[in-house]
Formats: structure tokens, sequence, C-alpha cells
């Protein structure tokens, strides 16, 4: 029963990971008086003019930027799950190392894109290559399952 709940986590996290980044963070996110253009309008733009690197995540100032905003929504998804912990503790808890996984990648992706082209090129390419794909940031599983896995 454990390991069935820890798969589900896994997959459920890599689902959510694809499906935030392609329809709230790059379609709505698109908009700029959107609540999701953090994403597309901030970080995406950094990105793009220093090569991957984007320093807000070089320290956890509490300013309300594009870093403090997708930790906002990562506490949020963590509030929304913890009624589950009681009946689903392996998945919530599965859930939740995902959850620190994704913020780790992704935080040292932006900060050392070295690492970033080595250890996530997936993530590296949906940056600084064109194309409109590779949304998943920790394993690129639902890219390869929605064929959104861009190789360029």
């Amino acid at each position: 029963m454990a390991a069935l709940q820890i798969l589900a986590a896994l997959l459920y996290a890599n689902l959510g990971e694809w499906l935030m980044h392609k329809y709230l963070l790059h379609g709505l996110g698109k908009n700029p008086d959107s609540i999701w253009a953090y994403h597309w309008h901030q970080h995406h733009r950094i990105c793009a003019e220093q090569g991957m690197r984007d320093p807000g995540y070089s320290s956890l100032r509490w300013t309300w930027n594009a870093q403090t905003k997708e930790m906002a929504v990562l506490a949020l998804i963590v509030t929304l799950h913890l009624p589950l912990a009681l009946d689903l503790p392996f998945f919530v808890l599965a859930l939740y190392a995902s959850l620190a996984l994704y913020y780790y990648k992704h935080r040292r992706a932006h900060l050392d894109p070295d690492w970033a082209k080595r250890h996530l090129p997936w993530h590296y390419q949906h940056h600084l290559q064109a194309g409109n794909g590779n949304w998943c940031v920790t394993w690129p599983w639902f890219d390869y399952v929605f064929g959104t896995r861009l190789n360029n």
C-alpha cells in the first residue's frame, strides 16, 4: 500500500508540474493582467536576458517576486493536500518530498546554468531554445507521455 501511494504521488506531482507549467504559467501567464503573469513576464524574461540565470533565486528575501510567488503556490499545494494526510500518509509525504525536490532543482537550475544543462537538459532547453514544450522540471516523464519533450 505504501509503495502504491508513493508511486501515485510521484506521477501526480509530475503531471501537476506539466499541467501547471503549460496551462497556468504559460497559457494564462502570457496575459500581463493574469495572476500567473510573473512566470512569463518576469522569470522567463530574466532567464532569456541572463542565459538561464535568475538572480532572484540567490537569496530568500521576502520581496514579492517570481520566486516568492512560486513558493506561495507550493505552500498552497501543501495546504490543499494536508487533509489527505490521515488517509494517505505515504502519498502526502511523497508529494511533499516531490515539491521540495522540484523547488531545489528549479532553484539550482537558475543559479547554476551549467548544472542545469547537465542535470536538467529539458528545463535548460525550455528556457534557452526555441519551442513550445519541455513543461516538466523535476523529471520529463509527462513530456514523454504527451509528446512535448523537445530535443532542440
